[in-house]
Protein backbone atom coordinates (compact mmCIF):
# COMPACT_ATOMS: atom_id res chain seq x y z
CA UNK A 1 0.00 0.00 0.00
CA UNK A 2 0.96 3.73 -0.29
CA UNK A 3 0.81 6.06 2.15
CA UNK A 4 -2.52 7.57 1.06
CA UNK A 5 -4.00 4.14 1.53
CA UNK A 6 -2.20 3.46 5.00
CA UNK A 7 -3.50 6.85 6.34
CA UNK A 8 -6.90 6.00 4.90
CA UNK A 9 -7.33 2.74 5.89
CA UNK A 10 -5.94 3.33 9.52
CA UNK A 11 -8.50 6.42 9.44
CA UNK A 12 -11.18 3.86 8.88
CA UNK A 13 -9.76 1.24 11.73
CA UNK A 14 -9.65 4.03 14.25
CA UNK A 15 -12.50 4.83 14.10
CA UNK A 16 -14.82 2.13 13.03
CA UNK A 17 -13.38 -0.43 15.74
CA UNK A 18 -14.74 2.25 18.77
CA UNK A 19 -18.26 2.97 16.99
CA UNK A 20 -20.88 -0.20 16.69
CA UNK A 21 -20.40 0.10 12.38
CA UNK A 22 -18.23 -2.75 12.32
CA UNK A 23 -14.52 -1.96 10.88
CA UNK A 24 -14.30 -5.03 8.78
CA UNK A 25 -17.20 -4.04 6.60
CA UNK A 26 -15.80 -0.62 6.19
CA UNK A 27 -12.38 -2.23 5.19
CA UNK A 28 -14.06 -4.26 2.19
CA UNK A 29 -15.43 -1.12 0.36
CA UNK A 30 -12.07 1.00 -0.24
CA UNK A 31 -10.90 -2.86 -1.44
CA UNK A 32 -13.56 -3.35 -3.73
CA UNK A 33 -14.41 -0.17 -5.15
CA UNK A 34 -10.49 0.92 -5.60
CA UNK A 35 -9.23 -2.63 -6.12
CA UNK A 36 -6.63 -1.76 -3.50
CA UNK A 37 -4.54 -4.38 -2.24
CA UNK A 38 -5.34 -6.13 0.69
CA UNK A 39 -3.85 -4.54 3.36
CA UNK A 40 -2.05 -7.97 5.32
CA UNK A 41 -0.86 -8.68 8.76
CA UNK A 42 1.74 -5.70 9.34
CA UNK A 43 -1.07 -3.61 8.73
CA UNK A 44 -3.63 -4.97 10.84
CA UNK A 45 -0.74 -5.23 13.96
CA UNK A 46 -0.02 -1.66 13.33
CA UNK A 47 -3.71 -0.49 13.59
CA UNK A 48 -4.23 -3.35 16.54
CA UNK A 49 -1.23 -1.41 18.57
CA UNK A 50 -3.31 1.96 18.05
CA UNK A 51 -6.38 1.14 18.75
CA UNK A 52 -4.79 -0.55 22.11
CA UNK A 53 -2.57 2.37 22.67
CA UNK A 54 -6.08 5.15 21.98
CA UNK A 55 -7.82 3.08 24.47
CA UNK A 56 -5.52 2.64 27.30
CA UNK A 57 -4.32 6.10 27.34
CA UNK A 58 -8.21 7.73 27.43
CA UNK A 59 -8.50 4.99 30.79
CA UNK A 60 -5.22 5.31 31.73
CA UNK A 61 -6.30 6.71 35.43
CA UNK A 62 -9.35 3.93 35.59
CA UNK A 63 -6.87 1.07 34.87
CA UNK A 64 -4.25 2.40 37.40
CA UNK A 65 -6.63 2.20 39.68
CA UNK A 66 -8.19 -0.91 38.48
CA UNK A 67 -4.67 -2.44 38.70
CA UNK A 68 -3.82 -1.78 42.38
CA UNK A 69 -7.25 -2.68 43.50
CA UNK A 70 -7.06 -6.02 41.61
CA UNK A 71 -3.45 -6.74 43.24
CA UNK A 72 -4.84 -5.38 46.63
CA UNK A 73 -7.49 -8.57 46.44
CA UNK A 74 -5.27 -11.28 46.07
CA UNK A 75 -4.43 -10.70 49.45
CA UNK A 76 -7.62 -11.99 51.23
CA UNK A 77 -7.15 -14.47 48.63
CA UNK A 78 -6.26 -17.23 50.57
CA UNK A 79 -9.33 -16.11 53.60
CA UNK A 80 -11.40 -17.26 50.27
CA UNK A 81 -10.12 -20.59 49.59
CA UNK A 82 -9.86 -22.10 53.18
CA UNK A 83 -13.18 -20.99 53.40
CA UNK A 84 -12.38 -19.01 56.52
CA UNK A 85 -15.63 -17.82 58.09
CA UNK A 86 -16.91 -15.11 56.70
CA UNK A 87 -15.13 -14.21 54.18
CA UNK A 88 -17.28 -14.82 51.04
CA UNK A 89 -16.80 -14.30 47.42
CA UNK A 90 -18.39 -10.32 47.71
CA UNK A 91 -16.65 -9.29 51.10
CA UNK A 92 -13.03 -11.22 49.29
CA UNK A 93 -13.28 -8.33 46.51
CA UNK A 94 -14.85 -5.17 48.23
CA UNK A 95 -13.30 -2.26 46.15
CA UNK A 96 -15.89 -1.29 43.52
CA UNK A 97 -12.15 -1.06 40.78
CA UNK A 98 -11.62 -4.45 42.04
CA UNK A 99 -14.68 -5.75 40.90
CA UNK A 100 -14.29 -4.17 37.39
CA UNK A 101 -11.18 -5.67 36.73
CA UNK A 102 -11.95 -8.86 37.60
CA UNK A 103 -15.01 -8.33 35.35
CA UNK A 104 -13.51 -7.36 32.51
CA UNK A 105 -11.22 -10.53 32.85
CA UNK A 106 -14.10 -12.96 33.46
CA UNK A 107 -16.24 -11.40 30.42
CA UNK A 108 -13.04 -11.61 27.95
CA UNK A 109 -12.59 -15.79 28.63
CA UNK A 110 -15.81 -16.89 26.51
CA UNK A 111 -14.23 -14.69 23.21
CA UNK A 112 -10.52 -15.69 23.95
CA UNK A 113 -12.16 -19.63 24.23
CA UNK A 114 -14.07 -19.56 21.16
CA UNK A 115 -11.37 -17.36 19.17
CA UNK A 116 -8.94 -19.53 19.80
CA UNK A 117 -10.82 -22.76 18.92
CA UNK A 118 -12.58 -21.57 15.81
CA UNK A 119 -10.06 -18.94 14.33
CA UNK A 120 -9.16 -21.15 11.36
CA UNK A 121 -12.88 -21.71 10.35
CA UNK A 122 -14.14 -17.85 11.33
CA UNK A 123 -11.07 -17.07 8.94
CA UNK A 124 -12.05 -19.92 6.04
CA UNK A 125 -15.37 -19.55 5.90
CA UNK A 126 -17.08 -16.24 7.93
CA UNK A 127 -15.00 -13.46 5.83
CA UNK A 128 -17.08 -13.09 2.59
CA UNK A 129 -18.75 -10.42 1.47
CA UNK A 130 -22.50 -11.90 2.01
CA UNK A 131 -21.48 -12.55 5.77
CA UNK A 132 -20.45 -8.87 6.28
CA UNK A 133 -23.55 -7.74 4.80
CA UNK A 134 -26.03 -9.86 6.59
CA UNK A 135 -23.86 -9.14 10.08
CA UNK A 136 -23.90 -5.68 9.59
CA UNK A 137 -27.49 -5.44 8.71
CA UNK A 138 -29.04 -8.06 11.62
CA UNK A 139 -26.98 -6.56 14.53
CA UNK A 140 -28.00 -3.26 13.32
CA UNK A 141 -31.39 -4.05 13.84
CA UNK A 142 -30.38 -5.59 16.93
CA UNK A 143 -28.96 -2.28 17.91
CA UNK A 144 -32.22 -0.34 16.96
CA UNK A 145 -34.35 -3.28 19.42
CA UNK A 146 -31.67 -1.99 22.16
CA UNK A 147 -32.28 2.62 21.80
CA UNK A 148 -36.06 1.54 21.93
CA UNK A 149 -35.50 -0.60 24.85
CA UNK A 150 -33.51 2.19 26.41
CA UNK A 151 -35.98 4.91 25.96
CA UNK A 152 -38.22 2.92 27.98
CA UNK A 153 -36.22 1.60 30.68
CA UNK A 154 -37.12 3.89 33.55
CA UNK A 155 -33.80 3.04 35.63
CA UNK A 156 -30.68 1.69 34.32
CA UNK A 157 -28.75 -1.31 36.05
CA UNK A 158 -25.90 -1.24 37.22
CA UNK A 159 -22.93 -3.47 36.25
CA UNK A 160 -22.90 -6.36 38.12
CA UNK A 161 -20.99 -9.95 37.74
CA UNK A 162 -23.62 -11.50 36.44
CA UNK A 163 -24.32 -8.86 32.94
CA UNK A 164 -20.47 -8.49 33.06
CA UNK A 165 -20.69 -12.28 31.74
CA UNK A 166 -23.58 -12.41 29.55
CA UNK A 167 -22.22 -9.42 27.98
CA UNK A 168 -18.72 -11.16 27.59
CA UNK A 169 -21.18 -14.55 25.90
CA UNK A 170 -22.44 -11.92 24.28
CA UNK A 171 -19.15 -10.51 22.56
CA UNK A 172 -17.78 -13.98 20.90
CA UNK A 173 -20.89 -12.95 18.10
CA UNK A 174 -18.10 -9.98 17.13
CA UNK A 175 -15.45 -13.09 16.22
CA UNK A 176 -18.06 -13.11 12.99
CA UNK A 177 -16.79 -10.08 11.14
CA UNK A 178 -19.50 -7.67 10.12
CA UNK A 179 -21.00 -7.98 13.36
CA UNK A 180 -19.01 -4.82 15.32
CA UNK A 181 -17.08 -5.95 18.83
CA UNK A 182 -18.46 -2.71 20.16
CA UNK A 183 -21.75 -2.58 18.87
CA UNK A 184 -22.84 -6.06 20.03
CA UNK A 185 -21.71 -5.41 23.68
CA UNK A 186 -23.37 -2.56 24.06
CA UNK A 187 -26.37 -3.83 22.23
CA UNK A 188 -26.62 -6.47 24.92
CA UNK A 189 -25.82 -4.13 27.72
CA UNK A 190 -28.68 -1.68 26.99
CA UNK A 191 -30.93 -4.78 26.20
CA UNK A 192 -29.71 -5.76 29.75
CA UNK A 193 -30.77 -2.81 31.53
CA UNK A 194 -27.94 -1.05 31.66
CA UNK A 195 -27.67 2.90 29.86
CA UNK A 196 -26.18 3.18 27.06
CA UNK A 197 -23.20 5.41 28.39
CA UNK A 198 -22.24 2.80 30.94
CA UNK A 199 -23.05 -0.20 28.13
CA UNK A 200 -20.01 1.88 26.09
CA UNK A 201 -17.96 2.25 28.88
CA UNK A 202 -17.78 -1.00 29.82
CA UNK A 203 -17.65 -2.24 26.05
CA UNK A 204 -14.41 0.22 25.27
CA UNK A 205 -12.35 -1.29 28.65
CA UNK A 206 -13.69 -4.78 27.61
CA UNK A 207 -11.89 -4.24 23.99
CA UNK A 208 -8.47 -3.95 25.87
CA UNK A 209 -8.28 -7.64 26.77
CA UNK A 210 -9.56 -8.62 23.51
CA UNK A 211 -7.28 -6.23 21.36
CA UNK A 212 -4.44 -7.35 23.27
CA UNK A 213 -5.24 -10.95 22.96
CA UNK A 214 -5.69 -10.53 18.53
CA UNK A 215 -2.65 -8.44 18.44
CA UNK A 216 -0.48 -11.11 19.97
CA UNK A 217 -2.14 -13.64 17.88
CA UNK A 218 -1.42 -11.46 14.77
CA UNK A 219 2.45 -10.79 16.09
CA UNK A 220 2.67 -14.79 16.23
CA UNK A 221 1.60 -14.88 12.58
CA UNK A 222 3.82 -11.95 11.13
CA UNK A 223 7.11 -13.39 12.82
CA UNK A 224 6.27 -16.60 11.51
CA UNK A 225 5.91 -14.75 7.71
CA UNK A 226 9.06 -13.10 8.46
CA UNK A 227 7.07 -9.97 6.10
CA UNK A 228 9.53 -7.71 5.32
CA UNK A 229 8.50 -4.10 7.57
CA UNK A 230 7.66 -0.58 5.82
CA UNK A 231 8.90 1.63 8.98
CA UNK A 232 7.68 4.99 8.10
CA UNK A 233 4.55 3.41 6.15
CA UNK A 234 4.47 1.32 10.00
CA UNK A 235 4.00 4.48 12.20
CA UNK A 236 1.55 6.19 10.08
CA UNK A 237 -0.66 3.42 10.21
CA UNK A 238 -0.45 3.35 14.48
CA UNK A 239 -0.41 7.31 14.72
CA UNK A 240 -3.55 7.62 12.73
CA UNK A 241 -5.33 4.70 14.20
CA UNK A 242 -4.51 5.71 17.66
CA UNK A 243 -4.99 9.10 17.14
CA UNK A 244 -8.45 8.65 15.67
CA UNK A 245 -9.54 6.12 17.62
CA UNK A 246 -8.90 8.44 20.71
CA UNK A 247 -10.79 11.23 19.30
CA UNK A 248 -13.50 8.67 18.52
CA UNK A 249 -14.05 7.27 21.62
CA UNK A 250 -13.83 10.80 23.16
CA UNK A 251 -16.49 12.22 21.35
CA UNK A 252 -18.86 8.83 21.95
CA UNK A 253 -18.76 8.73 25.51
CA UNK A 254 -19.92 12.48 25.74
CA UNK A 255 -22.55 12.75 23.31
CA UNK A 256 -24.01 8.69 23.35
CA UNK A 257 -26.49 10.04 25.44
CA UNK A 258 -27.96 12.67 23.97
CA UNK A 259 -27.61 11.44 20.30
CA UNK A 260 -28.67 7.84 20.81
CA UNK A 261 -27.32 5.07 18.60
CA UNK A 262 -30.43 5.08 15.93
CA UNK A 263 -28.06 7.34 14.06
CA UNK A 264 -25.43 4.07 13.72
CA UNK A 265 -28.44 2.54 13.18
CA UNK A 266 -29.92 3.75 10.11
CA UNK A 267 -25.82 3.92 9.18
CA UNK A 268 -25.36 -0.05 9.30
CA UNK A 269 -28.78 -0.60 7.31
CA UNK A 270 -27.51 1.90 4.60
CA UNK A 271 -23.95 0.08 4.77
CA UNK A 272 -25.39 -3.19 4.50
CA UNK A 273 -27.55 -2.77 1.57
CA UNK A 274 -24.69 -1.08 -0.21
CA UNK A 275 -22.35 -4.29 0.46
CA UNK A 276 -25.42 -6.15 -0.92
CA UNK A 277 -25.36 -4.42 -4.10
CA UNK A 278 -21.84 -4.34 -4.42
CA UNK A 279 -21.82 -8.21 -4.37
CA UNK A 280 -24.33 -8.44 -6.61
CA UNK A 281 -23.02 -6.11 -9.23
CA UNK A 282 -19.36 -7.58 -8.86
CA UNK A 283 -20.41 -11.19 -8.56
CA UNK A 284 -18.49 -11.05 -5.17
Amino acid sequence: MDFIQTFFLALIQGVSEFLPISSSAHLILPAQLLHWPDQGLLFDVAVHVGSLSAVIFYFRHELRSMARAWLASFASMPLLLNGRSGVGVKSWVKDPQAQLAWMLLLASLPTVAVGFLAKDFIGTHLRSTAVIATTTLVFGLLLGIAEWRSRRNAQALPLSFRLAMLIGVAQVFALVPGTSRSGVTITAAVLLGMSKKEGANFSFLLSIPIIFGAGCLLSIELFEQNTIVHWPQLFTAVLVSAVSAWCCIALFLRVIERIGLMPFVWYRLVLGLALIVLMLTSGA
